[in-house]
């Protein structure tokens, strides 16, 4: 399995599982399954928790409303993960995606595109996002001329960029739009604050607050993951 392909899957399986073909996971949907794959769980394990989840719903006597988030399925995926530790059954998964030249240079010139775009503008963040563009600049330039090759380096070195563009994007977010994401998050996950950790829930807020801070201002991921 692709390591690239762990969200998609997941999309896939979920929307299998809650017989639905035109179903969008929710950025809280998306940030939950980031912070599984962060934290090593693994793939075959989240299926499995979905199977799970699904099999119970369907198993009540009385069901209310119906399943409109992964959030419902996180004890069901981390149990799974549990199982499969124990057993020792654990799958290894690849951590280089198949990228050439010209996808990896496409990738970089769409993300120049939005954050010259930013740049233009007044902002707090201008300095920041000035050092972004010449970084991903200098990459561009490595992969047209085919010396990008250590794609796990240079996902290293996209997420510290990220790290820094984020804590940007978040100061040039005006008040009332952080006001906005953080009732949107609270909305989100009011229904299932019962059934995770609080580590769980403030791994959630924060890759949450960091995916809308980029959507606001016209910013996409920096990952290579996002490349394919």
């Amino acid at each position: 399995m692709n390591y690239y392909n762990y969200f998609t899957e997941i999309e896939d399986h979920f929307r299998q599982a809650r017989r639905s073909g035109m179903f969008m996971l929710s950025p809280l949907d998306w940030a939950l399954i980031e912070s599984w794959k962060d934290g090593g769980v693994p793939l075959e394990a989240v299926l499995r928790g979905i199977d799970r989840a699904f099999a119970k719903y369907h198993a009540r006597r009385r069901r209310h409303g119906t399943v409109n988030s992964v959030a419902y399925c996180t004890q069901e995926v981390l149990s799974a993960a549990r199982d499969l530790a124990a057993a020792g059954t654990v799958p290894a998964q690849a951590v280089r995606p198949g990228l050439d030249a010209d996808q990896l240079a496409e990738f970089f010139d769409k993300r120049l595109e939005e954050l010259r775009g930013l740049a233009a503008k007044p902002s707090p963040g201008q300095e920041v996002f000035a050092g972004a563009i010449s970084a991903l600049s200098e990459m561009a330039a490595q992969a047209r001329a085919g010396g990008l090759d250590d794609l796990e380096a240079a996902e290293q070195r996209l997420t510290a960029l990220e790290d820094r563009v984020v804590a940007a994007a978040m100061t040039a977010v005006s008040e009332e739009q952080l006001l906005a994401m953080r009732r949107d998050l609270d909305d989100q996950l009011k229904p299932y604050r019962r059934k995770m950790s609080a580590e769980q829930i403030g791994m959630m807020e924060q890759r949450f607050m960091r995916r809308r801070s980029l959507e606001q201002l016209g910013l996409s991921r920096l990952s290579l993951f996002y490349a394919v």
